[in-house]
């Protein structure tokens, strides 16, 4: 059923599109009980080898065409009237794959979208600070086209803060803005350093909860959090929907947007994620406002909303 809402989802990871039935489509020579068996995951360690074993079935530029073609669709049909896309170019450059032409092919399939599609390119955190800055190099020769934003994904545990700078600095030099995850399965700490390192908005960063100074701090300068509710609790990143921290942040004014993150994997739409919201407590007004924070904060302004 289509949704009665339009939303802008600004934190949304092709990649975490793939499900068993696009999966099967993309690689048809695997076996049905294998991708069922290597899609399951109990813990957030679990969700990235699940992750990554679905990343490796993608090579070649039609591939990922096809990918972004079924998620663009369901997105559309879940209401989704924008999004910002979080594309794995850091991967692609660690596999050798041909990363140009992906993202050329990623960029050309966005603008045939039946929604309006931004991107923004990730690097992956465990791979160092080397990776990321290549990674950033990377994004930054796209400036000027349709990618707005640079983040950095994968196990925030992998490598400190410092390893994010350069990157950083490349990529605001060039127009882009930054995106990290953070806090998410580690502590508020990792959410001040990607904030001092000058974040535009971050990826989860729900342990902010653990640190007043910190919360008041997003809240005082505006850095919003891209929230995915459904995705912490199926890692394990919070205990259960009633233990999720998203009452408390955005009551003490730190702006939340709302996402899927990887609906492929989690099962959920933009109206899921609402309803969980709503019977965590929050107001039909509250609801609105969060609504239309993904409108407000999005790095390529929109009037969609």
């Amino acid at each position: 059923m289509a949704s009665s809402r339009r939303y802008a989802e600004l934190h949304l990871h092709l990649e975490g599109c793939v499900d068993k039935e696009i999966l099967s489509e993309i690689a048809p020579d695997l076996d049905s009980s294998l991708i069922a068996d290597r899609l399951r995951f109990e813990n957030f360690a679990g969700f990235l080898e699940s992750f990554k074993f679905a990343v490796m079935q993608l090579r070649e530029p039609d591939q990922f065409r096809l990918l972004a073609r079924r998620a663009f669709a369901r997105a559309a049909s879940q209401g989704v009237v924008y999004a910002e896309v979080i594309h794995s170019a850091g991967v692609c450059l660690k596999r050798g794959l041909d990363a140009q032409a992906i993202a050329e092919a990623l960029l050309d399939e966005g603008r045939k979208a039946p929604l309006e599609i931004r991107w923004i390119f990730d690097a992956v955190r465990q791979f160092g600070e080397e990776h990321i800055y290549e990674t950033a190099r990377f994004a930054v020769g796209f400036a000027g086209t349709e990618v707005v934003g640079f983040g950095v994904g994968g196990d925030e545990s992998g490598s400190p803060a410092a390893a994010l700078k350069r990157g950083f600095q490349l990529a605001r030099e060039h127009g882009l803005k930054l995106t990290p995850h953070a806090g998410e399965t580690t502590n508020s700490q990792n959410v001040l350093d990607v904030v001092r390192l000058g974040a535009d908005r971050i990826g989860h960063g729900i342990r902010a909860v653990e640190d007043p100074r910190l919360v008041a701090e997003l809240a005082a300068r505006q850095i919003p959090l891209e929230v995915s509710l459904t995705s912490n609790v199926m890692t394990g990143a919070v205990a259960s929907y009633e233990a999720h921290p998203l009452r408390v942040l955005h009551a003490a004014g730190v702006p939340i947007i709302l996402n899927t993150d990887d609906p492929g994997f989690f099962d959920t739409s933009m109206d899921h994620e609402f309803a969980h919201a709503e019977r965590l407590g929050l107001s039909a007004g509250e609801l609105e406002q969060i609504r239309l924070n993904g409108f407000r904060f999005a790095f390529c302004p929109t009037p969609l909303a």
